[in-house]
């Protein structure tokens, strides 16, 4: 069976057989019996590469923080997370610099880029924008199911992949599922990662 360790766009953690392409951590999130006992312990969210320095360790072995698995990049931002200052170290650099200057931020610390991003990605509502003023990289949500805009096209989220895309929609006001701080710095010039399903 499957462990609860795959996180949508909307953040959640769900059950599937599907690894993804890149790991995130929110801290310890499960019991003895590997289930998930709360959605988070830390406000620090990040984006882990799934092998550095050689490092091994079971999943959700107990008493260690949870392994979360993204289908891509673009699926770890949305859900709220940013890249780990360790594993991702160039990565993580230049999203920070980004982001700080997209949200006119230039003296915040860590912990505080890391509070306001929890208090976006646990707002009860997420905002409305106009489908025409978001970048290539954001999630947003179209009939009710999440979709990825990109290359002029919007797909639709799977664990497995993106399905067959659509061509965009104008004049059209969507739910953002990604952080708005985070839109704002894919805007300014951050570029996610995208899985092959979509390239």
């Amino acid at each position: 069976m499957p462990l609860q360790n795959r996180v949508n766009p909307y953040g959640e953690i769900c059950y599937s057989d599907q690894r993804g392409t890149l790991m995130g951590n929110r801290g310890n999130l499960h019991n003895a019996q590997q289930q998930i006992v709360r959605k988070y312990q830390l406000k620090r969210w990040i984006i882990c590469l799934l092998e550095f320095k050689g490092r091994h360790q079971k999943v959700m072995h107990p008493g260690y923080y949870t392994e979360l698995f993204f289908l891509d990049e673009a699926t770890g931002l949305a859900a709220g997370h940013r890249p780990c200052g360790e594993c991702q170290y160039k990565r993580f650099k230049e999203f920070i610099t980004l982001w700080k200057n997209a949200n006119d931020a230039p003296g915040l610390n860590l912990a505080q880029v890391d509070a306001q991003l929890h208090l976006e990605r646990t707002a009860k509502d997420k905002p409305l924008a106009s489908l025409d003023d978001l970048p290539d990289g954001v999630f947003m949500e179209y009939e009710t199911k999440p979709y990825l805009l990109y290359r002029g096209s919007i797909w639709e989220w799977s664990f497995a992949g993106y399905l067959q895309p659509q061509l965009r929609p104008h004049n059209l006001e969507v739910k953002i599922l990604t952080p708005v701080s985070i839109v704002k710095t894919i805007a300014a010039g951050f570029t996610p990662a995208i899985h092959p399903t979509a390239i």
